[in-house]
C-alpha cells in the first residue's frame, strides 16, 4: 500500500473510530535513522525529564511521568525533516481532506522511557488550550516482544462506558486519535522503548 492509500485508511479509521493502528506504517530500514539519531542523543546526554502541565504550571512529577524527551526542530535538514515532508504530510493533507480538521503544523519530540518508566493516564490536549487536534504516535523499537511489555493503552468509549485497548509499540507502528477524546497511558517495559511522538496543530486553537 502507498503512503497516501496508507494515510487516507488512517483518516478513514478515526473519521469511524476516532482512533487508528497502522502496523509496519514505516518499514524498519527507513526507521533506522530515525532510531540512529534518538540513541545518539540519548548516549549523549540530550534528552530531558518530561514533566506534565505547562508554562507557570508545569512541574516534574515521578510518581505521573518518568520519560525524557528532546523536541525536535523540524526545519532543520535531516532524517527528521525529510520524514515528515515524506509521511506526515501526506497524513495531515489526507486529515484534512476526509476529516476536516484544519490540522496546521506538527510538534513532536523524541522520546525514552527507561525501564520500569511509565506514564499515568491522561489527555494530550491541555486545559484552556485546544490546538492540538490529532496526536501522533510512531513507535521506534526494534525487535520488540510481547513480553518486553510498555504497551501504549487508549480507554475507547463504548456505550455509556470505556473498553481498554492495548498497543504494542513495534517498530514501524503508527497509532493515531483524537487528542481530546482517548484517554491513554505508557505501561512500563522491561528495556528502552523508543518513539516519536507528537501532535497535529491548528493555527487558532488557543482560546481566550
Amino acid at each position: 500500500m502507498d503512503i497516501d492509500t496508507a494515510c487516507v485508511a488512517i483518516a478513514a479509521d478515526i473519521a469511524t473510530h476516532g482512533h487508528a493502528i497502522r502496523p509496519g506504517f514505516v518499514a524498519r530500514e527507513e526507521l533506522a535513522p530515525l532510531r540512529d539519531h534518538l540513541m545518539a542523543w540519548w548516549e549523549e546526554g540530550e534528552l530531558r525529564r518530561a514533566g506534565i502541565g505547562r508554562g507557570e504550571s508545569w512541574q516534574l512529577r515521578e510518581d505521573i511521568r518518568g520519560d525524557y524527551v528532546r523536541w525536535i526542530d523540524f526545519s532543520t535538514p535531516g532524517p527528521f525533516s525529510e520524514f515528515l515532508a515524506g509521511y506526515y504530510e501526506p497524513l495531515r493533507l489526507a486529515c484534512n481532506r476526509e476529516l476536516l480538521l484544519g490540522l496546521y503544523e506538527y510538534e513532536g519530540h523524541v522520546t525514552v522511557y527507561p525501564p520500569g518508566r511509565f506514564y499515568r493516564r491522561h489527555v494530550d490536549q491541555f486545559r484552556g488550550a485546544q490546538h492540538r487536534k490529532l496526536s501522533v504516535i510512531l513507535y521506534l523499537n526494534d525487535d520488540w516482544a510481547k513480553d518486553d511489555g510498555g504497551e501504549l493503552r487508549m480507554y475507547l468509549p463504548d456505550g455509556e462506558g470505556e473498553r481498554v485497548l492495548d498497543v504494542l509499540p513495534e517498530a514501524g507502528t503508527l497509532v493515531a486519535f483524537l487528542s481530546h477524546e482517548i484517554p491513554h497511558e505508557v505501561l512500563p517495559a522491561k528495556r528502552e522503548r523508543l518513539s516519536l511522538t507528537g501532535w497535529f496543530r491548528t493555527r487558532d486553537g488557543l482560546l481566550p
